[in-house]
């Protein structure tokens, strides 16, 4: 029989701590979440989505980073943000008090970063003569006056561009008849394009970036030029007018971040409002708040090819 010397036994377990604490070490190091790099969920107004998914596409391929978007109804969206099943959401407007009271008895302070300017469109089909709208005629639908309109069609009742125009027409629920929702705004697109008459409120996102399937459907549809009651004009949803805040229907878009600590979040917030991701929103159509810097180069000679 072989004798074992228990000191060489002992070395042995030792070096095993050792080594498997190395690498218990290392692993926690890789799969910690840091500004830049983990792995992390967002939480996305469904009528901005287009956008973020460029952001998220461009930030993935410069860092070593993973981040799964979820996309919801802003209702939807803030409930989830509230039970934690995000720490990280996209809104086309800030917390509202009795929201950050939630996040207050966690003792953490929401960080609300402006990174872009979006606006609402109104699309019609193109079989349709008019590609003017007043947004007055438009209240006056909600509130259940009679107006030339047909109908409404919103992509979902829990959404960003419903609460809008509901908080606009000043009621709490929309009229019993008239009015139709979906879930998407492809599905509003969709519908638009095939019935005549009928008014989609859509996010402008979906115009300027619409999906493959989508796109071909855009040939059959017109985007209105709106007028408030203030302006003497119609105004168009161009990129230009709503960098210029003259088209009535623009809205601020926002990253919120409840993490309370530096993680990839904040990270992700300040790229989208930094330099490259403000150049991702100029060649989305949409409007960066921040004009991205332009190099210019400067040739002392011209070569004529």
């Amino acid at each position: 029989m072989i004798k074992t010397n228990n000191k060489i036994i002992s070395f042995l377990f030792g070096c095993g701590f050792v080594i498997f604490g190395l690498i218990s070490c290392k692993g926690d190091k890789e799969n910690k979440e840091t500004i830049l790099t983990g792995t992390t969920s967002i939480l996305v107004d469904e009528s901005v989505l287009p956008i973020i998914e460029d952001q998220v596409a461009v930030f993935e391929s410069q860092y070593n980073a993973t981040i799964k978007l979820l996309p919801q109804s802003e209702k939807e969206s803030v409930q989830s943000l509230a039970n934690n099943k995000a720490q990280t959401i996209i809104l086309t407007r800030k917390l509202n008090e009795e929201e950050r009271a939630l996040f207050k008895k966690r003792q953490i302070v929401p960080l609300e970063t402006p990174f872009a300017i979006d606006a609402i469109a109104l699309i019609k089909n193109n079989k349709t003569k008019d590609s003017i709208q007043e947004i007055s005629e438009i209240v006056d639908f909600l509130k259940g006056n009679q107006t030339k309109i047909k109908g409404l069609v919103f992509d979902n009742f829990n959404s960003s561009n419903t609460r809008y125009f509901l908080e606009l027409a000043g009621i709490k629920n929309m009229p019993d008849t008239g009015v139709f929702s979906f879930k998407t705004n492809d599905e509003v697109i969709k519908y638009v394009s095939q019935n005549q008459g009928m008014i989609g409120i859509v996010g402008v996102n979906w115009i300027f970036q619409p999906s493959a399937a989508t796109k071909k459907i855009l040939e059959n549809i017109t985007v209105l030029s709106v007028k408030d009651k203030k302006a003497k004009e119609y105004v168009y949803p161009s990129q230009e007018n709503i960098a210029a805040r003259k088209y009535p229907l623009a809205r601020v878009l926002y990253s919120i971040n409840c993490q309370g600590y530096d993680g990839l979040g904040i990270g992700f917030a300040s790229f989208i409002s930094g330099e490259i991701g403000q150049r991702i929103i100029l060649k989305s159509g949409l409007a960066p708040l921040r004009e991205p810097s332009r190099n210019i180069s400067i040739r002392n000679k011209i070569e004529n090819n």
